[in-house]
């Protein structure tokens, strides 16, 4: 043994010896000191969790070691939760209402010393369930007032979190059904809140038991999750996710025995295409139908509840999160929906600054971390609403709101960071670890481990395709705002790269640059000509065009509705020169003039009449014709500028003698 590992033996050995001098000697003693630290009160609740933590280390399997511990954990079962009084004397819960003794380590310390002390199988079920059956009854007689019935439910959770199955639960005191029917349904009916909250989270454990979720219970939770105030839909929320990331949701929405409809699977991505209105009368839908509407509902982020991390909107989006990345696990999700999520997620995440959100941002920020590197797939989703993400987040476009100068550059300075981050996503590499097949008969199974040669819509190629048909889709002649979002798109596009094997995406693409460049900012033109070279090189025969059908089948894939004619060129055509801004001097006709014989005899004595005979001027010649070019363009000039200096003069002449005429006169 080295020196340190007989330091750390000598470390422990004296803890165990000063636990030993501190613990009693017998299991009746070890009752008697809990007991002590929990008639003190709550302050001393951290030393009474700590000390039942401890009798995990007993031994109970003598019949009166466990008879003693059986009759002190029933007290901790029928020990009511704690409150006090308002001003208006009225009870107060204290601690989070839902767990017995108000808090959830403490009823975690609980159902772990009695399944210590009971620890034959189905022994655990039976003992609570005749505390369930005795608190149970009040509630089924509906003579309890809210504290019975926050008792009862508070011990009916710990039964359900800590149980394995319903199977050692049949035949006790009392049965699953009748708890479900008796105690669960109505309370999440009950009027006060609290008590709905708790019976709320009682039915989604209830629903994590059952082989199918029953068609009462899913129908209550959908129930509250509707019409209930923020409280309520927050914890209906954390069931119907819950229930469905353990079912799948195909099968949350077969519990209900109807049928539902899908406006997420009936729509194209397009955010402003699905519209939802959550009532009464429109529960017939799809469970991920329900909770995106519910996010859109709940889209301020406001809540009426004092626990400002618990909003329907983190609660929704950490289950959308979670969705998006056990996707694989839900071949029955349909593959719009999907999309759909995501953007909304972004959305989300390039948020105006909320502190109610900061929890939802922070897990976000974990899940685009990995989302990206898992499956193609993902980037593929990803790729699909890059754009419908621009649209909705820049400002004056598809009749986005705008306001102040300074609102409108915030909001543009957001979407150009959404713009780079979605790119980095693009960017980042796949986990070859986990999606790699571990041998060759997995391959079969594995399609998306690896990148394939021809698929591009999960690529950097799609992504550029996509920005480039959007910015193409405008028209010459656009507003402030649609200058500014092509600017952006096309400084975006410059981040993209091409792979020398996707032919097919970089002619297409040769051919959409033509048309880029006649619709973007003259200051952008240098880039897209490179970007443009950068292609040309990389085409492997860059004179050879894509058929009609071949871009069809290309932009089919990417869900692109653009037409591209047969004899479009892609070369990126050469830049005009810029007209110039200086305004033209308006000039009056020049005064023809007579040359000399003398100079005539000089030009034709200059320029020679057969050129083949005389190749070349002598240097004097050429001096002489340009000397005389230089004299007939003078005489021009001079000419069209006569009748300007004698204009001049004659206002001269006139300002000289009115002076002259002022002076006499003085």
């Amino acid at each position: 043994m080295g020196t340190e590992s007989a330091v750390y033996a000598a470390e422990a050995s004296d803890k165990n010896d000063l636990l030993d001098r501190v613990l009693p000697a017998s299991i009746g003693d070890y009752v008697e000191l809990i007991k002590a630290h929990t008639i003190a009160g709550i302050n001393y609740r951290f030393a009474s969790r700590q000390l039942l933590l401890l009798g995990a280390m007993l031994d109970f399997s003598d019949i009166t070691n466990r008879r003693v511990a059986n009759g002190f954990l029933q007290e901790l079962l029928h020990i009511p939760l704690d409150h006090e009084l308002d001003e208006h004397d009225n009870e107060v819960v204290i601690g989070d209402g839902i767990n017995l003794g108000g808090d959830k380590d403490w009823a975690a310390a609980v159902a772990e010393l009695t399944r210590r002390v009971h620890s034959a199988p189905g022994e655990f079920e039976e003992v609570v369930l005749l505390v369930v059956e005795e608190l149970a009854r009040p509630c089924r007689e509906r003579t309890a007032d809210f504290m019975q019935w926050l008792h009862c439910l508070a011990v009916i959770s710990l039964l359900l979190e800590h149980a394995q199955s319903f199977r050692w639960m049949h035949g006790k005191a009392i049965e699953p059904t009748e708890v479900l029917h008796s105690v669960l349904l109505p309370g999440a009916k009950h009027v006060h809140f609290d008590v709905q909250r708790a019976a709320i989270r009682c039915l989604g454990l209830f629903g994590l038991l059952e082989r199918r979720p029953s068609e009462d219970l899913v129908k209550q939770l959908r129930s509250s999750f509707v019409k209930g105030p923020s409280s309520i839909t927050v914890m209906a929320s954390k069931a119907l996710i819950d229930l469905g990331l353990w079912h799948a949701p195909n099968i949350v929405d077969k519990a209900m025995n109807q049928d539902l409809s899908s406006q997420l699977q009936d729509h194209k991505i397009n955010l402003s295409d699905i519209k939802f209105s959550i009532g009464s009368e429109d529960l017939e839908i799809e469970l991920l139908d329900l909770l995106y509407a519910g996010l859109e509902k709940h889209n301020s982020g406001d809540s009426d509840d004092g626990d400002e991390h618990e909003t329907v909107q983190t609660v929704l989006g950490e289950g959308f999160a979670k969705i998006l990345l056990l996707s694989k696990k839900f071949p029955s999700i349909p593959t719009l929906s999907n999309p759909l999520l995501l953007a909304k997620l972004i959305n989300l995440y390039f948020c105006s600054e909320n502190k109610q959100l900061e929890r939802l941002k922070q897990c976000l920020s974990v899940f685009f971390e990995h989302y990206p590197s898992l499956s193609l797939n993902h980037k593929k989703c990803l790729s699909k609403v890059f754009m419908p993400v621009m649209r909705s987040l820049w400002p004056g476009i598809n009749g986005n709101a705008t306001g102040s100068s300074f609102m409108v550059s915030n909001m543009r300075k957001r979407a150009t960071q959404a713009s780079r981050f979605m790119v980095q996503m693009m960017q980042a590499p796949l986990y070859y670890e986990e999606t790699a097949p571990a041998n060759e008969n997995d391959n079969e199974n594995h399609n998306d481990s690896a990148e394939p040669s021809s698929v591009y819509e999960s690529g950097e190629e799609g992504l550029a395709i996509r920005i480039a048909a959007e910015v193409a889709s405008f028209h010459p002649k656009k507003t402030a705002s649609e200058k500014a979002y092509v600017s952006a798109l096309c400084k975006t596009l410059f981040l993209l790269h091409f792979r020398p094997t996707e032919q097919e995406a970089v002619k297409l693409m040769r051919q959409l640059l033509n048309r880029v460049t006649l619709l973007a900012e003259k200051e952008l033109l240098k880039e897209l000509k490179q970007m443009a070279e950068r292609l040309r090189g990389l085409d492997k025969s860059p004179d050879l065009k894509l058929s009609s059908d071949e871009v069809q089948r290309i932009l089919g894939k990417l869900d692109l509705d653009i037409t591209l004619d047969e004899d479009e060129s892609m070369e990126v055509l050469p830049t005009p020169a810029p007209k110039s801004t200086r305004a033209t001097r308006t000039r009056r006709r020049a005064k023809e003039v007579e040359e000399s014989s003398s100079d005539e005899e000089l030009l034709q004595s200059v320029v020679p009449t057969h050129p083949i005979v005389t190749s070349t001027r002598s240097q004097r010649a050429s001096k002489t014709a340009a000397l005389s070019k230089m004299t007939v363009k003078s005489t021009i000039k001079i000419d069209e500028y006569d009748d300007e200096e004698d204009e001049e003069e004659d206002a001269d002449s006139q300002s000289e003698v009115t002076s002259d005429d002022d002076d006499s006169d003085v």
